[in-house]
């Protein structure tokens, strides 16, 4: 790796430990806290790539992208932040970086993005937007800075200015509408308007009209048209909420309208164009409903041309917080009264599963804005709560039920965990099936008090199938005694 790379940042210790690393992998460093100095450098033709903070003493990082990009377009600029927002992403991306970074960051992520900006130079940037810079927003369109929520900005900035369909898979109440409404919203059809349907609500007989309108009646001696959602998204985005409950027949006619880019309303003959950008979001494996025959394959590979999984409020619950007292200003900009939560609450709140993900969590802030007496919300207050109105928020000292697929995930976390940088030896799909047959039918046995028959049944397989398997991992058969 050979070049000069311009650092800036106002913290001492990341100039430094970036400027050993930088020059250990063969490259020249020429170092600052300032935002003058940076701009000083890039004047005198200095750097092959910028790696810069946003916050400096005297400016911002992301206000000198558009005088860089204009004086030396071929410049990457790669900027961090430790304001990990989805707006810094966004405008990061508005302005021409070549990269955004959340801190801390990964030093070998840093490294490889400079090396990939050296080799792809003269690879044209994306220009920076003429229009005034958008102002920042208290109000994020998305709350968080975890680890977990930074991906999902980062893939949100690069689609900001593409067209392309989106696919967002996440449990319920982790705000998938969210962010299809901040694509939208800072797109390219933000002018356009924003549709959201929530095909799950709508009766099964009535998903076609509802999404490409239809035809009744005879109203002067013509037909009365009734436009669908495709026709009033016009121009703008169409939010497909639960797509997975799709039947298969509005399934096959979606599918036609995206590769044809055009539609007759139900009972119509009139050709409509399908000039929308369509964001899907599910909280089903469509991959496991395609191996079951209820989702078409290939509507789901026009469907999730870029997926964004969003993370459930457990994997992120550093965020709680933020999310907390975002909420609590929210329901006091809609009349109910002003609260501040205390660090002890925050702590118990941080504490909980959230199965009913971020959605729980504003709701029980709003309870807690109606209920709490005082203006601070105390830990003693919200254990109170919780332990009141039992949710799946609640965190019992026993045992708590848990999804299969919940469980699962976190024994496979742990599992890669224990290999740190490595990977498992390979096999491991076949391991892990064996791990869950085992269990899964020896306890059905045990249910059945070893009847074959009963268990076959039981289970959904063949007769055979089922010797076979308690033969290949040497189950140990008991009839008529319950194990359970």
């Amino acid at each position: 790796m050979e070049g000069t790379i311009l650092v800036a940042d106002d913290d001492r210790t990341i100039r430094t430990v970036l400027a050993q690393a930088l020059t250990r992998a063969g490259c020249r460093v020429r170092a600052t806290g300032t935002a003058s100095t940076l701009w000083r450098w890039v004047e005198e033709g200095e750097g092959d790539v910028v790696v810069t903070d946003v916050m400096l003493p005297d400016g911002d990082g992301l206000d000198l992208l558009p005088a860089i990009k204009k004086r030396r377009p071929d410049l990457p600029v790669i900027v961090m932040s430790a304001q990990n927002t989805v707006m810094t992403a966004i405008r990061a991306t508005e302005v021409g970086a070549y990269e955004y970074l959340p801190k801390p960051f990964d030093l070998k992520e840093v490294l490889g993005q400079v090396s990939k900006a050296l080799t792809q130079k003269n690879r044209r940037g994306v220009p920076a937007a003429e229009e005034s810079e958008p102002q920042r927003e208290d109000n994020l369109p998305l709350i968080g800075r975890s680890p977990a929520m930074q991906e999902v900005y980062r893939i949100l900035a690069r689609l900001m200015n593409t067209d392309l369909g989106v696919m967002i898979n996440g449990e319920s109440g982790t705000g998938k509408e969210l962010v299809a409404r901040a694509l939208h919203n800072f797109g390219l059809r933000k002018n356009g308007p924003f549709m959201a349907v929530n095909l799950a609500a709508i009766p099964r007989e009535m998903i076609e009209s509802e999404l490409f309108g239809h035809e009744k009646g005879a109203f002067n001696g013509a037909e009365r048209a009734v436009p669908g959602k495709f026709e009033l998204a016009r121009g703008g985005t169409l939010f497909l909420d639960e797509v997975g409950d799709m039947p298969l027949d509005a399934q096959t006619r979606l599918l036609r309208v995206l590769q044809e880019g055009e539609f007759t309303r139900v009972g119509g003959r009139d050709v409509q164009t399908a000039d929308v950008r369509v964001v899907a979001a599910t909280h089903q494996d469509l991959r496991g409903l395609i191996n079951e025959g209820r989702f078409r394959e290939d509507l789901f590979y026009r469907l999730n041309v870029v997926p964004i999984r969003l993370p459930p409020l457990r994997e992120r619950l550093e965020d709680v917080p933020d999310l907390a007292r975002a909420f609590l200003r929210r329901a006091e900009a809609e009349g109910l009264p002003r609260k501040t939560i205390s660090k002890e609450a925050l702590d118990i709140l941080k504490k909980q599963e959230w199965s009913g993900n971020v959605r729980e969590l504003e709701n029980l802030m709003r309870r807690l804005c109606v209920l709490c007496p005082d203006e601070l919300i105390s830990g003693t207050v919200v254990s109170q709560e919780i332990s009141a109105r039992p949710s799946s928020a609640s965190s019992p000292s026993g045992p708590q039920p848990q999804r299969l697929a919940h469980a699962i995930e976190g024994h496979l976390r742990r599992y890669f965990d224990l290999h740190g940088d490595g990977l498992p030896p390979d096999g491991l799909y076949d391991r892990i099936l064996k791990e869950m047959e085992l269990p899964l039918i020896a306890l059905s046995l045990s249910a059945t008090r070893g009847n074959q028959v009963r268990t076959a049944e039981l289970l959904g397989i063949n007769r055979n199938t089922l010797r076979k398997k308690i033969k290949d991992l040497d189950i140990r058969v008991t009839r008529g005694k319950r194990m359970m």
